[in-house]
């Protein structure tokens, strides 16, 4: 084999590697998308177009990652628009479709037919309002089994939601580069926001920028390597550190450079609730703008001379102080 031969194969090879280190955002972006990548909240920057809405809808996975408020927002409304319909329904059916025994809303047949289906879907059955005919009897039977299958669902989706771990890290504002023993380094704080314990916690991080290359502009990712990306227990809060070592991607480079490259520091999280015993996931990212140079976090742990360590304060996670860079 030819050195030419030998050149064309190792630079297919090194292509090809670069190509791996995409994290699966693709060739395309690549190319030198100058977009953020990661949101602060782990949702990747992304659009999508010509889906079709039915097919893209996911009601099962939207119900399970809306918030709570939103999510017993869209069930009192369904169930308020499912009644509406039955009452339009039942209106339909004629005037004397549902009769009441005590005369209650004699002159209020929208409201009479309303409550009437609050009480047939709820299967209450006062029996002060009762349907009259094949047609409303018809309607009855159908809201029934519609009861049915409606509450073994939202049983089945609030239970999915109970048990589906979920985990809330709190990440730092901003990372900073910061003093580091005989050098200086990368760093980001997080902190487990929730009562329960996370185990076997594991921090990876992977900066991207801009580079030109042969001609081409392209976007480029390495893996950092941390000073520690492991903790076995996660009590407290972590600081995540990258010496800046010759090795380094982001050696002799300044604040600017980064700027000017469009670097973010992408961030992904993985560890074990110990509560549910499953794994859970985080994501987060810093721009080059949310990376401060020449600072330190302040310190966050609240301490007792009779007992030591005591303790965190979660408000000073985001607070830092200037300091000189060496």
């Amino acid at each position: 084999m030819t050195s030419s031969t030998l050149n064309a194969a190792n630079a297919s090879s090194t292509n090809n590697q670069e190509e791996f280190k995409d994290l699966g955002f693709g060739t395309e972006v690549a190319r030198g998308t100058r977009r953020r990548l990661l949101n602060r909240d782990g949702s990747f920057n992304v659009v999508l177009e010509g889906l079709n809405p039915l097919s893209s809808l996911g009601l099962y996975h939207w119900l399970l990652t809306i918030s709570w408020p939103r999510f017993l927002a869209f069930i009192a409304g369904s169930y308020v628009a499912i009644n509406g319909l039955f009452a339009f329904a039942f209106l339909l059916c004629g005037p004397d479709a549902l009769q009441s025994s005590s005369g209650s809303f004699a002159n209020q047949p929208f409201y009479r037919a309303f409550f009437f289906s609050v009480d047939t879907f709820a299967t209450i059955g006062y029996g002060n309002i009762i349907p009259i005919g094949v047609v409303a009897n018809t309607l009855v039977t159908i809201e029934a089994l519609l009861n049915i299958v409606g509450v073994a669902l939202a049983t089945g989706v609030i239970f999915a939601r109970f048990s589906r771990p979920s985990t809330r890290i709190i990440y730092s504002r901003n990372a900073i580069v910061a003093p580091y023993r005989d050098k200086t380094a990368l760093e980001f704080r997080i902190a487990n926001a929730r009562s329960s314990q996370l185990i076997d916690v594991q921090v990876q991080a992977i900066l991207t920028k801009i580079e030109h290359v042969g001609g081409t502009t392209i976007r480029k990712f390495y893996e950092l390597e941390l000073e520690r990306n492991r903790v076995v227990f996660f009590p407290l809060s972590w600081t995540v550190v990258h010496p800046i070592s010759p090795a380094s991607p982001l050696w002799r480079l300044s604040h600017r450079d980064l700027v000017e490259a469009d670097a973010e520091l992408l961030v992904l999280l993985i560890g074990t609730d110990e509560t549910v015993s499953q794994s859970v996931h985080s994501r987060s990212s810093y721009q080059a703008e949310e990376i401060v140079w020449g600072a330190k976090f302040a310190n966050m742990f609240m301490r007792n001379e009779a007992e030591g360590i005591i303790g965190m304060n979660l408000d000073r996670i985001h607070d830092i102080e200037p300091v000189l860079l060496m």
